[in-house]
C-alpha cells in the first residue's frame, strides 16, 4: 500500500497503464513543454528526474508519518530551485516597505474578540478563480487584486475580477518593477491616487511589462486607503481574515517543497519569516489534525489551479510565524 500511496502522490500512477511512455515524456506533454534543442532537452530531463527525485523522497517521509504534507510534480518540474525563484517570486520585500510606511499607512490593531474557529471566504463569493502569473514576477500584483476584490465584493456584494496587467504597466512610479517585482501596500497607494483600477476583461493579463493602457471608464473598483497588520502577529492576523476578509501577505516561497506542495499542512522549519519573496492571499484559516498537521492558514497562489491543491495551500499556523506569512499583512479600504 505504501508504494501504491507513493507512487500516486509523485505523479506516476500512468506509467502502469503507459509503459511505454516515459514520466518526462508524459510531462513534456501534459504541460506543453518543448525545447529549443537537443541538449537543452537533455539538461531539463535531468533536472526533472532531479527533482521527481526529491518529491519521491519527500512522499516516503510523509507516508512514515515525519512530514504534515505531500509534493507533487507540477509545471515547474524542469526547472531548478533558482529559475523557479527568479521566475516566479516577485515580492520586493522590506525594501518597500519601509518607502510605503511614510506614506498614509495606519497600524490597526483590532479589538479582541470572539472569532470563529474556522473561517473561508470562497463559499461567501469574496475570492475569484485562481490565476497563473506564468513566469513574470507579478505576484504582488495578484496578491493586490486578490484582497481588493474581496473587499469590492464586501462593499459592493459584486465580485469584479480586476487587472493585474494594469498594475504592471503603470505603477511605476510608486517603486513598482513589474515582472521585476513589486509590494502591494505601493499597487494600494497607485490604486487610490490613480482614481481605479481597470477590471481584467477590460484590460487582460499579458505577463510581461507593457504600455500603460488605463481606461476610466472601465474602472472596476477604487481604494480609499490601506491598511497594515501589525507585523509579526499571527493572532492580528486571525482578527483581519476572520472580520476584514481576503488580506494580502508576503512569504518565503523559495523553498522546494513549497514549489512542489500538493497537500496536506505545509510546514518547513528552513523557511524564513524575514526574507519574504512572494505575495499571496490569506481567505481563510481552520484547524486539521489529520496527519499531525494542526492549525492552518487557507492561502490562494497565483502559479494557476495545476500548482498545489486546485492552486491553494494550507501553511502552517501558530507555529512562530513560518513562512513570515504574518510579517507583511494589508488590507485595502474601499
Amino acid at each position: 500500500m505504501k508504494v501504491a500511496v507513493t507512487l500516486l502522490l509523485c505523479g506516476l500512477a500512468f506509467i502502469a497503464a503507459s509503459p511505454t511512455i516515459t514520466p518526462f515524456k508524459h510531462f513534456k506533454e501534459h504541460f506543453g513543454k518543448r525545447y529549443a534543442t537537443t541538449s537543452e532537452e537533455r539538461y531539463r530531463e535531468s533536472v526533472f528526474q532531479q527533482n521527481q527525485q526529491f518529491i519521491a523522497d519527500h512522499n516516503d517521509k510523509f507516508v512514515n508519518g515525519e512530514v504534515t504534507y505531500t509534493l507533487a510534480m507540477n509545471q515547474f518540474g524542469d526547472m531548478t530551485t533558482e529559475e523557479i525563484n527568479s521566475a516566479m517570486n516577485g515580492y520586493l520585500g522590506s525594501s518597500s516597505s519601509s518607502s510605503s510606511s511614510s506614506r498614509r499607512v495606519i497600524q490597526q490593531q483590532m479589538a479582541d474578540t470572539d472569532l470563529p474557529d474556522k473561517v473561508d471566504w470562497r463559499p461567501k463569493g469574496a475570492v475569484t478563480s485562481v490565476k497563473d502569473q506564468k513566469q513574470c514576477g507579478s505576484c504582488w500584483a495578484f496578491s493586490t487584486t486578490g484582497s481588493l476584490e474581496g473587499q469590492h465584493f464586501l462593499s459592493t456584494g459584486k465580485l469584479v475580477s480586476l487587472s493585474e496587467q494594469n498594475l504592471v504597466d503603470c505603477s511605476g512610479n510608486y517603486g513598482e518593477l513589474g515582472c521585476l517585482g513589486g509590494f502591494m501596500d505601493n499597487a494600494f497607494k497607485y490604486i487610490e491616487e490613480n482614481g481605479g483600477i481597470d477590471t481584467e476583461d477590460s484590460y487582460p493579463y499579458e505577463a510581461m511589462n507593457d504600455k500603460c493602457r488605463y481606461n476610466p471608464d472601465n474602472s472596476g473598483a477604487t481604494v480609499s486607503g490601506f491598511v497594515d497588520v501589525k507585523r509579526n502577529d499571527e493572532s492580528e492576523l486571525k482578527k483581519a481574515v476572520a472580520n476584514v476578509g481576503p488580506i494580502s501577505v508576503a512569504i518565503d516561497a523559495s523553498r522546494p517543497t513549497f514549489h512542489f506542495y500538493h497537500d496536506g499542512i505545509y510546514y518547513d522549519p528552513s523557511c524564513s519569516s524575514v526574507m519574504l519573496d512572494h505575495g499571496v492571499l490569506a481567505v481563510g484559516y481552520g484547524t486539521d489534525n489529520n496527519n499531525g498537521g494542526g492549525d492552518f492558514w487557507l492561502v490562494k497562489n497565483s502559479w494557476n489551479s495545476t500548482w498545489g491543491n486546485s492552486g491553494y495551500i494550507n501553511m502552517s499556523r501558530n507555529k512562530d510565524n513560518n513562512c513570515g506569512i504574518a510579517s507583511q499583512a494589508s488590507y485595502p479600504t474601499v
